[in-house]
């Protein structure tokens, strides 16, 4: 009889699972300090200080650059990868809602909540693209990934019928980005102080009044 020991299958999964987890951590760690110091002005030291781990563990989850890019997306949706924001869990149970004002009222409150978790990280974000070109590359990236989704946003508008016959689809979805920005939050609620809800409402009825048909 064999003495070679019994495969542990569950081990693996467990390893699997304690590195997910450990990811987490620095890139939550990484969204904070970039939102707090800056691109330029945050380390890989400070990053792992934030996480609890080691500066090499923090290497081996990727360059500067790459979490930056992966601490924005999985603060603003949830995951981090290019998917769609519409793939995700919570904007299909948004689209699965059938009256169309609680559809925009959800949608807007989703993209509003993104926006509160991301409006530091994305001013961070731009400063860094302006000096670094890898950084100015991810952001690229990522501006099409969000033109993209604005374009899915006003196709399930328009199926819905709020958006007028004659009106220029590409130019919904550009002013749907616009008002809908991390930069109107920052505007708004960072800056001039406005509660959280007025925002949300504000949103709601600019996006109707702009560029749905009535």
């Amino acid at each position: 009889m064999s003495d070679a020991p019994i495969s542990r299958p569950y081990r693996s999964s467990l390893r699997e699972e304690q590195a997910a987890q450990t990811r987490q951590r620095i890139l939550a760690s990484a969204g904070e300090c970039f939102a707090r110091r800056g691109y330029a002005g945050t380390s890989l030291a400070d990053i792992a200080a934030g996480a609890g781990v080691s500066v090499e563990s923090v290497k081996l989850s990727g360059p500067k650059r790459d979490l930056l890019l992966a601490a924005f997306e999985l603060a603003f949706a949830g995951s981090e990868g290019p998917r769609s924001v519409g793939d995700s869990d919570a904007v299909r149970a948004i689209t699965d809602i059938p009256d169309n004002d609680a559809f925009l009222a959800a949608l807007v409150g989703f993209v509003a909540d993104a926006n509160e978790r991301t409006s530091g990280l994305w001013a961070g974000f731009l400063s860094a693209a302006t000096s670094e070109p890898v950084v100015a590359e991810s952001l690229a990236g990522l501006l099409e990934r969000r033109r993209a989704d604005y374009r899915d946003a006003v196709a399930e508008l328009d199926r819905r019928g709020m958006v007028g016959s004659a009106d220029d689809r590409d130019e919904i979805a550009a002013a749907l980005s616009f008002l809908l920005s991390p930069e109107s939050y920052d505007q708004l609620v960072v800056q001039s102080g406005w509660p959280k809800h007025r925002y949300v409402a504000w949103l709601v009825e600019a996006t109707r009044r702009i560029v749905l048909a009535e």
